[in-house]
């Protein structure tokens, strides 16, 4: 089953047993990956649901419903001062990869990146690609970017963690061992974050954590923080 070629449906294209394929999903299983009338391949909600289906014309059969169980036993919301360029793809990318369930863009002190909408709905597609290569059950969840004083005040999830590379701040790694249910990570951007900042998150619950003893990219420091994570959930 794992051969087989995987493309994400919306739920409503499932009906009465039928996949309604898209032009694009039509031309994509067809001329992309060349697979012919009969042929089959999975498709997945991400939502959770994915299902094994043959191809006929224009749609496709679903066979029969796939259990898969590729998540993480923990719901993890990644908060992410952008970075500059087009360094926010690397980390849609990467963290869909490594399990998180959603991710929040934030714009702080020293943001430099303002997205377009255009933006929003290139990083949602990018996480439904990374979402299928990595065969996960779902898709995440990419908000629309707010401040960051209005994102450290909108989730009271109860273990709440902000990265900071200078001060003497606990291990993220020593964080991690009665971790379960939810938790909220959040890193900053170029420069780091301001005090006010790092002030203003602790106020709102978040503990400073370190990700080490040297000074990660923006880039880099959300995908470390995920790996740490994965690693000590999934032992």
């Amino acid at each position: 089953m794992s051969q087989l070629q995987r493309i994400a449906i919306a739920p409503d294209q499932l009906q009465q047993g039928q996949i309604l394929l898209t032009k694009e999903q039509q031309h994509y299983l067809g001329r992309v990956l060349r697979l012919r009338e009969g042929d089959r391949f999975i498709a997945m909600d991400g939502k959770g649901k994915w299902w094994l289906a043959q191809l006929a014309r224009e749609q496709a059969e679903v066979l029969e419903p796939l259990l898969v169980e590729t998540e993480l036993p923990i719901s993890i919301t990644l908060m992410v001062a952008l970075p500059k360029g087009n360094g926010f793809d690397e980390v849609v990318r990467c963290c869909t990869e490594l399990g998180v369930t959603c991710i929040a863009p934030v714009l702080s002190d020293r943001t430099l990146l303002h997205p377009s909408p255009q933006k929003l709905e290139r990083w949602r597609r990018i996480a439904a690609e990374a979402a299928e290569q990595s065969e996960r059950s779902f898709v995440p969840t990419i908000l629309e970017p707010v401040t960051f004083s209005t994102a450290v005040t909108a989730n009271q999830t109860s273990h709440r963690y902000i990265c900071e590379a200078r001060g003497e701040y606990p291990h993220l790694n020593k964080m991690l061992s009665s971790i379960s249910g939810e938790i909220v990570i959040a890193t900053g951007p170029e420069g780091g974050w301001t005090t006010q900042e790092i002030e203003n998150a602790k106020s709102a619950g978040f503990q400073p954590v370190s990700l080490g003893r040297r000074i990660l990219r923006a880039v880099t420091a959300p995908i470390v923080a995920l790996s740490l994570i994965t690693a000590a959930c999934e032992v």
